[in-house]
C-alpha cells in the first residue's frame, strides 16, 4: 500500500511555509533564546579557571549597542522589502509576488537582524540580573561577537541584495527559476509517477467540493484510497486546472453497483484546492507569467521591447530544458519516470497547450514591433529544430499565427519581408 506521508506532499507543505516571512524569524529567534542560556552551562564547569575574566560592564555596552541598532535595521529591512514586492507587483506582473517574497537572502537577513535584536534583549536582561558567572559571561561574550560578526556579514550581502530585488531582472530570473524546477520535476515523472492514461472507459466523475485552481494532486493518497476500494482512478484535472461544479476532478472505473459503498472524500480530499494557482506543480503557470511580464513590457504605457526580447529568450531555455537539451544523463531521467502507483492514470502536459501559454500574448501584443516578430520567428524556428515532432508542430503553428497577426498591422513593406524571411522554416516544412 502506497504511504500517504509522500515526499511530494511533504516538499508542497514545506514550499508553502517558505512563502511565509513568519516562520524564518520566528525559528531564528527561538534559537537566539536557546543560545543565551545555553551560556549558563559552563558555569560550575572548570572552563572558569581557563577562560578570561570579561567585565559585566563592557558586555552590557555591547549588548546594548545590538538591541538599539538591531531594532532600527530589522525596520530598515522590512520597508525596503515592502518596496520590493510593490515593485515586482507594478512593474513585471502581481502573480510574481510569492517568488519575490520567498527570496531566501532577503528572509535570511531579516531574521538575522531580528533574531540579533531579541539575543540582545534577553542576554541584556540576563547579565542585568547578574545570572552568570566568570565562565558564562565568557561564552556570553564569544557568541555576542559572533552574532555581531554574522550581522554585519548579513547586512553587507543583504544591501547588494536588496538593490536587485523587486527589479525586472531579477523577477523573471525568479520567475524562470521556478518554472524551470516544475518543468523538471514533471519532465522526470510525465504522469506524476501513475500509469499513462490507457484510453479505455473513464467511469463515473467525482466532482470537486469548492471552486478554485488544483494546486497539488496527492497521488500517493489517491493510491491508497484505490488500493482500498480495488479500482482505478483517472485524473482529469491537472495542477492548474480551475475547478469548477461540473469540472470532473477524477474519474474511477468501477461497477454502478459498488459505487453507493465508496466513500468519494479520499479522492476528493488527494486534490489541494486553492484560490491562486502555484509554481510548485504547474510549469505552465510560470509560462503564463513570463508571457504577462513580455504583455506588460509590449504596452503603449511601458513601451519596453527589450524586455519581450528577453523574455522570449527565456521561453527557448525552458523549453530546451523540456525538450531534454539540456538533460547530462537521459537515461537517469528515463528511469526515474518509472511509475510508481499503478491504479492511477494520468494524463501528460500538452505541448500545444504551453506553447499557446508562452506565446499566445507575445504574438498578439508584439505583432506590430518588428524587433520583436522577428526574434519571435527566430526562437520559433530554434524550437522546431530542437524539440520532437509534437514541439515542431506546435512551433510552425505558431509561427504562421504569429505572421498572420502581424501582417494585419505592419504597413511596411521592408518589415514584413523580415518577418516572412524568419518564419520561412515553418512554410518549407508545410510545403
Amino acid at each position: 500500500m502506497a504511504s500517504i506521508f509522500s515526499s511530494d506532499r511533504v516538499r508542497v507543505i514545506l514550499n508553502r511555509f517558505r512563502d511565509r516571512l513568519w516562520v524564518k524569524p520566528l525559528a531564528v529567534c527561538l534559537l537566539s533564546i536557546a543560545m543565551v542560556f545555553t551560556a549558563k552551562f559552563a558555569d560550575g564547569t572548570s572552563l572558569a579557571n581557563i577562560v578570561p575574566v570579561i567585565a559585566e560592564e563592557s558586555l552590557v555596552t555591547l549588548l546594548s549597542i545590538m538591541a538599539t541598532s538591531m531594532l532600527v535595521i530589522a525596520t530598515f529591512s522590512v520597508g525596503s522589502m515592502v518596496s520590493a514586492y510593490a515593485s515586482a507587483s507594478s512593474t513585471a506582473t502581481p502573480r510574481s509576488f510569492t517568488l519575490v517574497v520567498a527570496d531566501d537572502a532577503s528572509q535570511n537577513a531579516l531574521s538575522t537582524f531580528v533574531g540579533a535584536f531579541i539575543f540582545s534583549i534577553v542576554a541584556l536582561t540576563a547579565v542585568k540580573n547578574e545570572y552568570f558567572m566568570t565562565a558564562g559571561l565568557f561564552i556570553l561574550f564569544v557568541l555576542t561577537t559572533s552574532v555581531f560578526g554574522l550581522v554585519i556579514i548579513m547586512f553587507v550581502r543583504w544591501v547588494d541584495r536588496v538593490a536587485r530585488l523587486g527589479r525586472m531582472g531579477s523577477t523573471i530570473s525568479k520567475v524562470e527559476k521556478a518554472t524551470a524546477d516544475a518543468l523538471r520535476r514533471r519532465r522526470k515523472g510525465p504522469t506524476l509517477y501513475g500509469m499513462p492514461v490507457s484510453g479505455q472507459a473513464l467511469g463515473f466523475a467525482v466532482f470537486a467540493e469548492k471552486v478554485g485552481y488544483v494546486q497539488h494532486i496527492d497521488i500517493a493518497a489517491l493510491q491508497t484510497w484505490a488500493e482500498e476500494y480495488e479500482v482505478r482512478v483517472v485524473v482529469a484535472a491537472l495542477p492548474g486546472t480551475f475547478a469548477v461544479p461540473g469540472r470532473a476532478l477524477a474519474y474511477v472505473s468501477t461497477l454502478p453497483s459498488d459505487r453507493p459503498k465508496m466513500n468519494h472524500k479520499g479522492v476528493i480530499d488527494s486534490f489541494q484546492i486553492g484560490n491562486d494557482r502555484l509554481f510548485d506543480d504547474d510549469p505552465r503557470f510560470g509560462l503564463v507569467v513570463l508571457s504577462e511580464i513580455a504583455g506588460r513590457a509590449l504596452s503603449p504605457a511601458v513601451n519596453d521591447p527589450g524586455t519581450a526580447i528577453d523574455i522570449i529568450g527565456t521561453m527557448v531555455r525552458l523549453f530546451a530544458l523540456w525538450s531534454g537539451f539540456e538533460s547530462d544523463d537521459k537515461a537517469k531521467d528515463k528511469d526515474e519516470s518509472v511509475p510508481k502507483y499503478d491504479r492511477v492514470e494520468v494524463p501528460e502536459v500538452s505541448v500545444s497547450d504551453m506553447f499557446d501559454d508562452a506565446f499566445t500574448a507575445i504574438a498578439r501584443d508584439g505583432a506590430s514591433t518588428v524587433e520583436v516578430s522577428v526574434r519571435l520567428q527566430k526562437a520559433l524556428h530554434s524550437l522546431a529544430s530542437t524539440g520532437g515532432s509534437e514541439m515542431r508542430e506546435a512551433a510552425e503553428y505558431h509561427s504562421q499565427l504569429a505572421l498572420k497577426r502581424a501582417q494585419l498591422v505592419l504597413d511596411i513593406t521592408e518589415d514584413l519581408t523580415a518577418i516572412r524571411d524568419a518564419a520561412r522554416f515553418a512554410s518549407s516544412q508545410n510545403a
